[in-house]
């Protein structure tokens, strides 16, 4: 039977799609649905938050890989923490400078359903033999980890409940030491709009660790709303890209399928409207 599933972006707003229930179960983590949708295909949620879709998973999922890696000269190794859908990892190893991309995940029935439910997400990643899976909690890996990875992308639920803990300042200086000499952090920060002290939080915090915190922000359909992200780096700056570099990184690194992300597209994507100016001034 159709329903309508809702997700707020605040007390006093939200979004909402039509949608059959497919499947629902309670992990030992958190409460795991997939939806049938007309606008988005087959939908992701957990914990009543929107993750994924088969239909827009591009505009998340590109945005949050591509601006940083094509920036990085070669990136070769890269660590996902959370992404079980496979659709960063996806994004990710469609360089062909990655060696290997290392998929840190809590929950293995995230994986388990994605696996099964998801292609048109992952497209198959979990096949590739450079992707890596460990199941376990991501932050502790980050503590104890000896690997430095070019790429660390943080591909995680919103930072409140039990996630607040992972966009914290301490746990991004955990980052920042996992990363190789020129590497560079990725993550999503919410909606400028509709989370205006979130974003500004956030990007405080990787400002105390990260010497060059570049947002950008795109509209994510799933989301409801414009969506901001940030690349934090001691050295990498995606900003200073041209078009045509970024052209011209897309085409030697073989990067195919792309619906989102181009040249024009990664010049835009960093220019701020005066709101948000305001709002990180």
């Amino acid at each position: 039977m159709s329903e309508k599933i809702f997700e707020t972006l605040n007390p006093a707003s939200g979004v909402y799609f039509t949608g059959t229930l497919v499947e629902r179960r309670q992990t030992p983590y958190q409460l795991l649905e997939v939806y049938d949708t007309p606008e988005l295909g087959r939908m992701f949620r957990l914990d009543g938050a929107n993750m994924t879709s088969e239909r827009d998973e591009f505009f998340y999922h590109e945005n949050l890989v591509h601006p940083a890696a094509v920036a990085h000269p070669a990136p070769r190794r890269a660590l996902v923490i959370g992404g079980g859908d496979g659709g960063s990892s996806e994004e990710l190893l469609k360089h062909s400078t990655l060696e290997v991309v290392h998929m840190a995940e809590l929950d293995p029935e995230v994986i388990e359903v994605s696996k099964a439910q998801f292609t048109a997400v992952h497209r198959g990643a979990f096949d590739d033999p450079r992707l890596k899976v460990t199941v376990g909690d991501g932050l502790e890996y980050l503590r104890t980890t000896a690997v430095r990875y070019d790429m660390v992308t943080m591909d995680l639920t919103d930072p409140v409940g039990p996630s607040v803990e992972l966009y914290t300042p301490e746990t991004f200086a955990l980052a920042k030491r996992a990363m190789a000499p020129g590497g560079a952090l990725t993550l999503h920060v919410g909606s400028p709009f509709s989370h205006p002290e979130r974003v500004r939080g956030t990007l405080d915090s990787l400002r105390r660790v990260f010497s060059r915190v570049r947002p950008y922000f795109v509209h994510i359909p799933i989301y409801g709303s414009v969506w901001g992200f940030a690349c934090a780096s001691d050295s990498l700056d995606p900003r200073t890209l041209k078009p045509a570099e970024v052209e011209y990184v897309i085409a030697k690194r073989g990067l195919r399928d792309l619906q989102y992300y181009n040249g024009e597209v990664h010049q835009a994507m960093f220019a701020l409207p005066n709101y948000i100016k305001k709002l990180l001034a």
